[in-house]
């Protein structure tokens, strides 16, 4: 599984960015969708010490090998659950869910996101990082970040931030149009 913690990832993905950009205060909760080994989940229970972190994915594999990882780096915050195609199961909601390079891999996303809008507490957001159309990088089928907008806004919520300093990738950041 070293093609999912690649120290070069860092350059590109800008792990520290992408979470300060989330302005995310020590306590918040977040769900990472497509959690794979941890690459994300890892930094965000780090940076959320009196928060809760989920890390969902829907491969029993990648489960069983983020949840030894948390509990080997001692990271108590962790929590990692085994998700459906269907339903990400998140234990509870969430200040913030994050969905990085695994947008594209989902199924009837209008619907999928629907029945996410549960998982987020009233405030909540969803921020979509995948791979800009033209990138090198990344999947063979990548989706303009329209594409996603208009996916997002048919499930409901309205694009309220598009930080740029990506230079691989796409960053947009959604909250729920209308109270749930």
């Amino acid at each position: 599984m070293p093609r999912f913690e690649d120290p070069t990832r860092d350059a590109w993905q800008k792990p520290e960015e992408v979470i300060r950009a989330l302005a995310l205060p020590p306590s918040a909760s977040v769900a990472d969708i497509g959690a794979a080994t941890g690459y994300f989940p890892v930094r965000f229970a780090r940076a959320v010490p009196q928060g809760r972190v989920f890390g969902i994915d829907i491969e029993a594999s990648m489960v069983e090998y983020l949840a030894e990882r948390a509990k080997r780096e001692g990271l108590a915050n962790l929590t990692v659950v085994l998700a459906t195609a269907q339903d990400a199961r998140i234990p509870e909601p969430v200040d913030v869910v994050t969905v990085v390079d695994t947008y594209h891999h989902l199924g009837d996303r209008v619907a999928y996101f629907r029945r996410l809008a549960k998982s987020l507490k009233p405030s909540g957001r969803i921020a979509i990082i995948d791979f800009k159309p033209e990138s090198k990088m990344g999947p063979l089928e990548k989706l303009p970040p329209a594409q996603v907008v208009r996916e997002l806004g048919e499930a409901g919520y309205s694009l309220v931030a598009e930080p740029t300093f990506l230079p691989e990738q796409y960053f947009l950041v959604f909250a729920a149009s209308q109270p749930k």
